[in-house]
């Protein structure tokens, strides 16, 4: 089987982005008077899903045969996905993440409120365009500066009520790519990101339970560690929490 997969299939990666605030009861009540009062009984993650306008579809043009017309419906068929992935992980998740913890620790509840202070926009706009960007080689025709633009407009948005703890979630599963990941690129390059180092320190007041429970498949291991004298290297140290990617050494 395995030498006509390889001969006769391929499985192009792609990229999904898309911002899904978590569903509330207002949305589930919202979806029952759009039908007239009749309520769907699927899972609630199944039965309605509140999105943003915004969507982008990227797909690696590698194919064994024939495919939809997937373009003329807005996917972008292109080369190397790469770039796109690690422009929304870096930029855009890697922002959202700072916004989450730096937000939270503002006394703010959702992403449009934290983007709207003045001093977390800001964060948010070095981050993205001055410690991000310069890690990340474009794609022919990706403009990294209107993406940071987009960026800001997008969690700018009011109506999606987009809660700050729900992207706090699972920060030790999202953080080395959205963080680390340019942190030890810029290192390599000679130069620090100031936001990102706030945002670690924001995480960390996060960690130590001033946002309430610590929601995090470690989040033993990372309370204890927040807790300690000194909590970035129990956490990012040689043999920290999330040591590998990223030391506060290498700068």
């Amino acid at each position: 089987l395995l030498p006509w997969f390889a001969a006769n299939c391929t499985c192009p990666s792609t990229m999904i982005d898309r911002i899904v605030p978590a569903t509330t009861e207002a949305d589930r009540a919202m979806v029952a008077g759009a039908l007239g009062g009749l309520t769907d009984e699927a899972p609630e993650d199944q039965a309605c899903v509140v999105t943003e306008p915004f969507s982008q579809w990227v797909i690696e043009d590698r194919f064994a045969g024939p495919r939809p017309a997937w373009e003329a419906v807005g996917a972008q068929l292109v080369e190397d996905v790469a770039p796109y992935e690690t422009a929304k992980l870096r930029m855009l998740n890697g922002a959202h993440s700072l916004l989450a913890y730096c937000g939270l620790r503002a006394g703010h509840e959702y992403v449009h409120e934290a983007v709207a202070d003045p001093h977390l926009r800001h964060l948010a706009e070095q981050l993205m365009r001055r410690e991000a960007a310069p890690t990340i080689t474009p794609a022919p025709g990706q403009d990294l500066a209107a993406y940071a633009d987009a960026l800001i407009a997008r969690f700018a948005n009011p109506s999606l009520n987009h809660r700050l703890i729900q992207i706090a979630m699972d920060g030790s599963q999202k953080i080395p790519q959205r963080w680390l990941e340019t942190l030890a690129a810029r290192a390599a390059q000679g130069h620090d990101c100031p936001a990102i180092r706030e945002g670690i320190g924001a995480w960390i007041h996060h960690l130590q339970g001033h946002n309430g429970p610590v929601d995090d498949p470690l989040a033993d291991k990372l309370t204890r560690a927040a807790n300690t004298p000194d909590p970035i290297h129990a956490i990012f140290g040689k043999d920290g929490v999330l040591g590998g990617v990223w030391s506060s050494s290498m700068v």
